[in-house]
């Protein structure tokens, strides 16, 4: 049992990683963009070949990791977002995301191949079980990024115009902001945060070309059950859908997962439909 809840924490570790990459995108775009998850997939596959098949050091792999997930941060905002934005106030943005989700899985596939491959341990380990780095590493750095968003939106100039984009992206640009600079950042940000995730996740996902999907899907209802815009929901809605996850493996089986986690999803959005810790804002007219 204690490697059921261990296992359930890391995963909800990995999801509320990815809500935490949503939320940074959100926050200057209004926009949930589909091709979330792939930032995790891009950079735990971009890892895997250049520590395992070129034999790069680790170190080395890792800021290539994240150097692949800023460009592809910021190519998902030039192709799919900046000129949907620009020219409707409609949803158009969930086809365009969507769409450029499918080409890079697709291409993955045919590149990587559809197996997924074991990642290089990141940390020397000699014991394994439920203390194994492969299920602390993801919880760890799903805190550390938390926090370090907080204190990002808090203390930096860069994090405070995000706010101020989230609040009103209208008035911002009023007071002189480059909007269409600060949501290309925020993209980059959101794609080494991903790549990074991709990374802390790779020794319990492995490097699959369909990790990208499952886990956009999870870290959708994971901020959703958190509230979006909220660190702390982002955290909490990953670990109660990883229990949830594992727990429900373990009882009933794999098959049931996606199951019970769009049941949660139904029932937190009738009952709450702002998520735990979201706030529900009136806007006068």
């Amino acid at each position: 049992m204690l490697l059921v809840i261990i296992s359930g924490l890391a995963l909800g570790g990995l999801y509320g990683m990815t809500a935490l990459v949503y939320n940074v995108m959100y926050s200057t775009s209004k926009v949930l963009s589909f091709g979330t998850g792939q930032f995790a997939m891009v950079g735990g596959i971009c890892t895997a070949w250049l520590v395992l098949d070129l034999h790069w050091p680790l170190w080395l792999g890792f800021v290539a990791c994240l150097a692949s997930g800023a460009a592809f941060g910021w190519l998902s905002e030039v192709i799919a977002v900046r000129r949907i934005v620009a020219a409707s106030d409609e949803h158009l943005w969930v086809l365009s995301t969507l769409a450029l989700s499918t080409m890079v899985q697709e291409a993955m596939s045919i590149w990587w191949g559809t197996d997924p491959t074991p990642f290089p341990r990141v940390l020397p380990q000699e014991f394994a079980g439920a203390f194994d780095q492969k299920f602390w590493l993801p919880l760890v750095l799903a805190v550390a990024m938390a926090v370090g968003l907080e204190q990002f939106y808090r203390r930096s100039m860069t994090g405070k115009l995000f706010i101020a984009m989230s609040e009103d992206a209208f008035a911002a640009r009023a007071r002189g902001v480059s909007t269409d600079r600060m949501r290309s950042l925020s993209y980059v940000l959101a794609g080494i945060l991903g790549a990074m995730s991709g990374f802390a996740g790779g020794q319990l996902t492995f490097a699959d070309f369909a990790l990208g999907t499952a886990l956009g899907l999870s870290g959708f209802i994971a901020l959703a059950v958190g509230g979006i815009g909220s660190s702390v929901g982002a955290l909490v809605g990953g670990a109660i859908l990883g229990m949830l996850t594992s727990l429900t493996t373990h009882y009933f089986g794999a098959q049931y997962q996606k199951t019970i986690a769009i049941g949660l999803l139904i029932l937190l959005l009738v009952v709450r439909p702002q998520g735990l810790f979201g706030t529900t804002r009136v806007r006068q007219v």
